[in-house]
């Protein structure tokens, strides 16, 4: 297949949260190098999966490496689900709505977005920069025969937000109703970049490895007949006792989106993986592999092929030190 542009591939990163330090040894790695304080390779680009912001030390270093590589076609980017949180948690409910924030100032909302917090506090109009930039990233990609989305790819749902937003960006006014349950706005932002819950049974809550106490699982799409839990539960967290041989019930069913082997290959991130990276399906890599839990930061080297192979993921493990300690050739954030 050939790529538009004359490029020979595409390097597809997931979730970074933070780890920037970890960001720009993969790129060197993947023989990225900086030229005028942006990474550049002569023949490839990257597409960031999402998630930038928020858990890991060096915040600040990881959107700055993205955005430039963005901002001068060296890369591309779809909005993860923290991007989402970050617009919405900053934004005051217009008049009338009854509540003071589109998404409530709650502990756990707090504790999720204070890390990204403390590292701008003292860069006020870099963070409002950053938040503008943010409105700017689409919700999914489809290019040169790939497609992109932080959580899942649901092709009636995305056919319906595409006739309304054909460049996959949202404006203010869809950020404002993605907070009602019951709109559109919010089943796509729901859908894309958080993909589904399933509701556990009443009483049975999960207590997850980041300290986050959870009444759901995360299921997956590409399950052509799932009849129990265990067919399409897709999180490290186990569930409860014998809840994986659990029926799905036919509401639940109804919820679950598809994903067909005989679609084009897919590229998620999300769902903090762990381990070897490894294909859940031949058409589809998920690409989050808890980088910010001590896991690795993953990239895909995808070269036109439909059928994935796991021999082309790169990643490096992330170290327990990666912190805010000068390196060699980190590039320069004032």
């Amino acid at each position: 297949m050939s790529m538009t542009g004359g490029i020979e591939g595409y390097d597809l990163i997931g979730d970074v949260h933070g780890c920037g330090a970890t960001l720009a040894a993969l790129l060197e790695k993947m023989d990225y190098h900086q030229r005028d304080g942006v990474y550049r390779h002569p023949r490839r680009k990257v597409i960031f999966l999402g998630d930038l912001i928020d858990r890991g030390p060096r915040i600040r270093l990881a959107v700055t490496i993205a955005r430039r590589m963005v901002e001068s076609g060296e890369a591309f980017i779809v909005m993860g689900n923290h991007e989402a949180n970050a617009l919405t948690y900053t934004r005051r409910c217009r008049d009338g709505s009854g509540c003071e924030w589109l998404r409530e100032h709650t502990p756990r909302h707090n504790r999720i977005i204070q890390e990204t917090f403390e590292q701008y506090r003292d860069h006020p109009a870099e963070w409002e920069d950053t938040l503008a930039w943010f409105m700017d990233i689409p919700l999914l990609l489809e290019r040169d025969g790939l497609r992109v989305v932080h959580a899942c790819w649901d092709a009636p749902l995305i056919e319906r937000f595409l006739a309304r937003y054909p460049e996959a960006r949202i404006d203010e006014d869809f950020l404002h109703e993605s907070v009602r349950p019951e709109s559109f706005a919010y089943k796509v932002l729901e859908r894309l970049t958080r993909g589904t819950h399933i509701s556990l049974p009443e009483g049975v809550e999960i207590h997850s490895g980041d300290g986050f106490t959870r009444r759901t699982f995360r299921a997956h799409f590409w399950a052509a007949s799932p009849r129990t839990y265990g067919d399409v539960i897709f999180q490290p967290d186990n569930l409860p006792g014998d809840l994986e041989d659990r029926v799905l019930s036919d509401r639940e069913r109804a919820r679950l989106s598809y994903y067909g082997l005989d679609e084009p290959p897919l590229f998620v991130g999300h769902y903090w993986c762990e381990g070897i990276p490894a294909l859940p399906a031949p058409n589809i890599a998920c690409l989050d592999y808890s980088a910010v839990k001590f896991g690795r930061l993953v990239a895909y080297r995808w070269d036109g092929e439909c059928e994935l192979n796991a021999d082309k993921f790169v990643w490096i493990r992330v170290p327990r030190e990666e912190q805010a300690r000068p390196r060699p050739w980190e590039i320069d954030l004032d």
